[in-house]
Formats: C-alpha cells, structure tokens, sequence
C-alpha cells in the first residue's frame, strides 16, 4: 500500500480534503431544509407522542426574522409552502396562521447568537426521560461525540416558554455550546446550518438513549477528552453533515410518502 506509512493525521486530513472535493450534494433551500429537518424529526420519533410539542426554525434573510413552522402542524405536516417568516415578536410576515407560542424563546437565542442559524426544539422520548433524572447528558461513545463539550444544562425546571424570562434563561444558558438538556422538558439544539442542528438533534437523543441503557447496567467510563474531541471535529464538517442530513432525508421522505398511501 502507498499510504501504509502515513500518520493518522495526515490521512484524515487527507480524507477531509477528498470529501470537500469529491463529494458532490446538491444545495437545498433554506426552506427546503427546514422542511427535510422536521421529517427526520418525525421518522426518528422526536414528535410523535408528544404531539404538538417542539418547533424548527431557521433564520431569514432580514435581520430579527426567522423560518418556523404553523401552530397546529405537525413535524410531518410541515412543507416549504406552510412555512412561516417571523419577527422576533412572532408576527407573521409570510405565510397564513400563527407560529407556537413557544417559539419565543427562540428569538431570544438569535438575538444573543449571531452564529446561530437554525434551532431545533423537541421532547423525544429518550431524552424526557432523562431529563426527569436532573442530571447531565453524558457523551460517552463515538457516534454521539459530535456533542463532546457542545451540551449545556438547565438543571431545574423554569416552567412553560412562553414568557421572556424563560427565553432569557435558556439563551444565557446555552452560552457558547451548541445544544442543551432541559431539565423535565427536552432537548434544543442549534447550528450553523440547518444540517448541522438535524445531525446534532438525532444523535442527542441517542446519547440520551445509551445513557439510559447504559446506566441500567453499571457506571459510564468516559472517553478521553482528546479522543473525544478527536471524534468531534472528525464528525463536525459542514460536507460531513451536508452527506448525513442528505442520507436521512432520503429516509424520512420515503417513510412520508408511505403515510400518504
């Protein structure tokens, strides 16, 4: 083999360059990815049996407007032409109905993360769970150390979020992490694109789900900080989770179009 001397680094950053390169995806619409986002919410289970609860957002071109999805819809339900364009106070400016109430804590993160360009919301059954228990999400396996040192945590409840102080709360609360357990509540998760946020969200209820399984047999032994933070970066490239986000769309539309016949 010609590559059988080279170091670790050099084939994945070897690697990396390939998949920047030769990984062909087509760009999708923001609204488009929005909608593929709370599909594979759906198809994974994030929303099914806790109805209504939970909200996808995306910002906007405009400054202080955001994508979220109509009150009253389900994750399936959701399409680019039932998409509404907020403002911060959850005014519509395009679309017909209302935005969840709920979302409001939402403008609070936009407002207080520039970088943030998605959000997603959701309280799968994995993670309520957990967060019944008050205690941290735990990373502690390679597929889920995409999350390692990216989850922040509200310990105690601060009740429904529909209020400012709750989105203040969580804002400053999320600080400079990516996602956050909500105690007796559920998960959020941003990112820099709407792939990255669907990535995070699904292997944040697996993390929960092995936690959970894990801690019915014993301690969790946890994976070394650098190996751990190897596996992230590793994982976290924008080509890396435009291919993921891909592959679970392709899911989640056939499993969608099965439910219309």
């Amino acid at each position: 083999m010609k590559t059988d001397t080279l170091s670790k680094d050099t084939i994945v950053s070897n690697v990396i360059r390939q998949m920047n390169s030769g990984l062909e995806i087509e760009p999708i619409t923001i609204p488009k990815a929005l909608t593929s986002a709370a599909h594979i919410l759906f198809m994974l289970g994030h929303t099914t049996e806790s109805g209504l609860a939970g909200q996808v957002s995306a910002r906007g071109e405009d400054p202080d407007t955001y994508w979220t999805q109509q009150w009253g819809t389900g994750f399936e339900e959701v399409t680019e032409n039932n998409l509404l364009l907020v403002d911060g106070d959850l005014t519509v400016l395009k679309g017909k109905g209302m935005a969840n109430p709920a979302a409001r804590f939402h403008s609070w993160i936009y407002r207080n993360h520039p970088d943030v360009k998605c959000i997603l919301h959701a309280h799968p059954l994995n993670v309520s769970a957990l967060s019944m228990l008050e205690i941290p999400l735990v990373v502690s396996h390679m597929d889920t150390c995409v999350l390692h040192d990216e989850v922040a945590f509200v310990e105690k409840w601060p009740g429904i979020p529909v209020g400012n102080g709750e989105g203040k709360l969580i804002s400053a609360a999320l600080a400079n992490k990516k996602t956050i357990l909500l105690a007796h509540h559920g998960m959020l998760v941003t990112g820099g694109s709407v792939e990255e946020a669907c990535v995070l969200a699904v292997m944040f209820e697996r993390a929960a789900k092995l936690q959970l399984m894990a801690l019915a047999s014993g301690d969790i032994k946890p994976i070394p900080h650098d190996l751990a933070a190897e596996a992230r970066d590793w994982i976290s490239t924008p080509q890396r989770h435009r291919a993921t986000f891909a592959y679970y769309s392709r899911l989640a539309e056939r499993e969608i179009k099965k439910l219309m016949h």
